[in-house]
Order: structure tokens, then sequence, then C-alpha cells
């Protein structure tokens, strides 16, 4: 995915004689974002604008002509998934439905199976496989570092039917008690709380700003702006602190695995 800044910003590098990792050195950046900025898949901040400019004596153009930040990208999933393969840190919240790559098979098709219009069997088919990609990054015992905020109505929404629900929220168990994801749960009992108007995920990185990911209903939002991206992280803190501790979460997810199993 281009974009008309990001083409301009590689014509400027290469007529300059310079590669992607010239250019990253010069402008105190990183080769990936300067990579990322060019496929306009990230905005760069108004001081790496600065920065460009300086590298590639473009005066103020750089930072003149910045896109307007926290546009809806036409391929914004596309972006926010390759994203999410890079980042270190993945921090998720999740109002109405699990997260994707803390999916089950069955409960991915149970969701998919919602959509309007319906899809075919082999775009199911496709989508399953994409989602199961995505999930493989939990395979690494330790990275990325993933914390899930789950309102309580995600365990309760019967997704695929009780004996869907019961594997899911086993596997979100299975992950918790394991380490290798920090569930916690904000309890319907709270009533409002800061994230409740939808899903947020907060991507950290090891060698480029943080990125976050708003979702609605068929719309989505890649967020590059540091001020932006700054209040979603105290927003998503805020909830957080009304969130139940791992330990009362863990009950409160074996308590609706029981309340599942126990269906006829």
């Amino acid at each position: 995915m281009g974009s008309k800044y990001g083409d301009w910003l590689k014509e400027q590098r290469e007529a300059a004689g310079l590669t992607q990792q010239e250019l990253a050195d010069r402008a105190i950046m990183t080769r990936s974002h300067i990579s990322h900025i060019e496929a306009g898949r990230r905005v760069p901040s108004k001081d790496d604008a600065k920065r460009l400019d300086r590298a590639l004596n473009t005066g103020n153009v750089l930072q003149t002509f910045l896109p307007r930040t926290d546009v809806v990208i036409a391929d914004y999933f596309e972006s926010a998934l390759e994203l999410e393969q890079q980042a270190t840190v993945i921090r998720e919240f999740a109002p109405s439905l699990v997260p994707g790559i803390l999916q089950t098979e069955p409960y991915m098709r149970g969701v998919i199976g919602a959509v309007f219009p319906p899809w075919s069997a082999e775009e199911c088919d496709k989508l399953v496989v994409t989602r199961l990609n995505r999930a493989k990054i939990l395979t690494d015992p330790t990275t990325p570092m993933v914390w899930a905020l789950l309102d309580e109505a995600v365990l309760r929404r019967p997704v695929g039917g009780p004996e869907v629900m019961l594997e899911q929220i086993q596997h979100l168990i299975g992950l918790a008690e394991s380490g290798r994801v920090r569930i916690h749960v904000l309890p319907l009992g709270l009533g409002v709380h800061s994230l409740l108007p939808g899903m947020l995920s907060l991507m950290s990185f090891e060698d480029q700003p943080p990125a976050a990911y708003t979702e609605g209903l068929y719309t989505g939002t890649l967020h590059d702006s540091p001020a932006i991206v700054e209040q979603l992280q105290g927003t998503y803190d805020l909830a957080l602190g009304d969130a139940l501790p791992i330990k009362e979460s863990l009950a409160l997810m074996r308590a609706a695995a029981k309340d599942y199993g126990h269906h006829d």
C-alpha cells in the first residue's frame, strides 16, 4: 500500500542517492520506520518530518505537507496485521468478542457466520487461515508480551453455542495460567468504564514509535499520532485499574466455563 506522501519521500531519497538505511542514519530514525512511511503504513511525527527535511535538504516540505493523522486507511486492517507481527508488546481491549489472536477456530467460524452479506465457504476458510496464522506469534514463549483486557460480556456472549464457548474460555484460561498472556476482566457490575465505546489494540516496538488500532462497524483506524496514541494508552491504563486482578479474572473465567459445561 503506497501513499502520495510515502511515494514522494521515496522519490526524494532515491534522487539523493540514499538507501533507506542511509537516510535513517542521517535522520536518526530506523530503517523499518522509513520503510513503513514510504509504504504508507505510518505517518511521521512532526519531529521526524523535520529530521527528514534536514537529511534530504528539502527545506520544510515534509513538515508542511504531513498527511492528516488518524484517517481511515483503505487497507487499515492489513497494515495493523503487519505491525502486529512486529510488535514486542500488544495490549488488547475487547468489548464484545475475543481478540483475533486469542480465538479458537470454532469460535472464529461462529463470528464469521454473523457477517452480512454472508460469505462463501471459501471466503470463510481464507479468513480462518489468516486468523490462525496471526495467532502463531503466541508460539514464541516470550515475544510479543500480550495483555488482554476483556469486558465480561465477551465471556457471557455464547458465540457458536455452549460447546464452542467452553473450548474458547478453556483456551483463554490455559494461556493465562501458563503466563503467556495476561488476562484481566472488567466485570459487568462495574457499569461504564473508559474503554466501553470500542475495541482497541496498542502496539509497541523495539525500533519504531508505538501505534494503536481502533475498530468499529465496517471501519478501522490505524493511529500514528503520538498525542492520540498516548491518549489511548492512558484510557487503557485507566480501564485496567478498574479490572479484576489476575487471580479473580481467572476465577470468573472458570465460573463462566463451568456454566457452559452444564448446558444441555
